[in-house]
């Protein structure tokens, strides 16, 4: 049984400037180990991911994802005393993150030089498309424009369409960047006492991402082939239809297993050694006479028979889920892998973090409501009723 009494970061105080995925994700992962996140955000509005849709009983699917046990703090940053607030909280905290605009921070000095001279043990990550410097340093850059100049898209979708990834994954990448690059900012800091600064670019984290693709077309080499969802270079390995209109994921990684797929899932020992089949390279090359036999042998079967097939067989394989697949998957379910927790609208579902740990539990508490905590905070900084009403008055909260 963890003890969810001591979690890693407890005691870390994250401020975040942001908005949308990257920074969100990055920061609710910190929270998630413990760290108290003072999330701000525009008066009123908020942060503009919470208008995205109204698909969780009215509030964003987005935001609820990446939000969720953060305390949301309104300040209209264009007002001296809303930025002097600001300051204060940043004078005690161990952690700056943020996404803004390029150079939105610095000219409102939060740069890291002016905060490192006041502040020596503060960490800043700063995340944005391309990076602090380089000429693409103020080009916008929206999860879209990053798969895309990235190369993603060029080797996803089918040969004739491009396709983008169903989630936000530069976004995603990013944000992991950001929180793995914080903790090790926080691990150094426990040596040096010196706060570090954190330069994330979208661009270079997907780029990352995009290693083996960028190998294989080495020196000028053809990429791999756009081939929907099939592997671009193993066959048999993607979606097959099965009999009953359900779709079987397989995948074969060597000639032993060729070899068994032909004998126990399609009964066709012989099919082994057909000369078109008989090295992975020919399978590659003849990849449509295969498919229809394959598929020919699953028509007359469901896709529960399918995959016991594959499974007698030893085969890689899964369902092909949709999400109402996933939410109730019985794996998920089996390792009570869902809590609740708070919301604006009430209580909703939510998938505890990957990774159990021995020791700890991970912190699950609710998605805050727009400046839910602007008056707690102020008057944990010192600001007395009348200071938070004259905010209040020039909606500088």
């Amino acid at each position: 049984m963890a003890n969810s009494s001591i979690r890693p970061l407890d005691g870390i105080t994250v401020v975040s400037l942001e908005h949308a995925i990257a920074a969100p994700f990055c920061t609710r992962q910190l929270a998630d180990l413990g760290a108290r996140v003072i999330k701000v955000e525009r008066p009123g509005v908020g942060d503009f991911a919470r208008a995205y849709d109204q698909r969780v009983h009215g509030e964003a699917s987005h935001f609820v994802w990446v939000n969720r046990s953060k305390e949301s703090l309104t300040l209209d940053l264009k007002q001296p005393a809303a930025l002097g607030v600001l300051l204060d909280i940043i004078a005690s905290a161990d952690v700056l993150v943020q996404n803004l605009a390029p150079g939105a921070a610095a000219r409102m000095g939060l740069g890291y030089e002016t905060l490192h001279a006041a502040h020596p043990k503060l960490i800043v990550c700063d995340i944005s498309g391309y990076g602090e410097d380089g000429p693409y340093r103020d080009k916008k850059a929206y999860d879209l424009l990053i798969q895309s100049e990235a190369g993603f898209l060029s080797v996803t979708g089918t040969p004739d369409d491009p396709s983008k990834a169903g989630n936000s994954i530069a976004d995603i990448a990013a944000g992991m960047y950001a929180y793995t690059n914080i903790l090790c900012a926080l691990l150094l800091r426990g040596r040096t006492g010196e706060g570090s600064h954190i330069d994330v670019s979208m661009l270079e984290s997907l780029g990352e991402w995009m290693g083996y693709p960028m190998y294989y077309a080495f020196e000028g080499a053809a990429p791999p082939p756009r081939s929907a969802a099939a592997h671009a270079t193993i066959y048999p390995y993607g979606p097959f239809p099965a009999g009953d209109g359900g779709t079987v994921m397989l995948g074969l990684q060597n000639e032993r297993e060729w070899r068994v797929f032909c004998d126990v899932v399609l009964l066709d020992a012989a099919l082994a050694t057909d000369a078109r089949f008989d090295s992975n390279a020919r399978r590659n090359a003849n990849r449509e006479p295969l498919k229809a036999q394959i598929i020919a042998t699953f028509s007359t079967l469901t896709t529960a028979e399918v995959l016991a097939r594959l499974d007698a067989a030893q085969i890689a394989n899964a369902r092909m889920n949709d999400m109402a697949g996933l939410w109730a998957h019985p794996q998920l379910q089996a390792r009570g892998r869902w809590q609740t927790v708070g919301s604006p609208a009430g209580d909703i579902p939510a998938l505890l973090p990957p990774g159990r740990n021995s020791s700890f539990d991970y912190r699950m508490d609710a998605v805050p409501a727009v400046g839910q905590h602007t008056e707690a905070i102020l008057r944990e900084w010192g600001r007395d009723a009348s200071a938070i009403a004259a905010l209040r008055a020039t909606k500088a909260i």
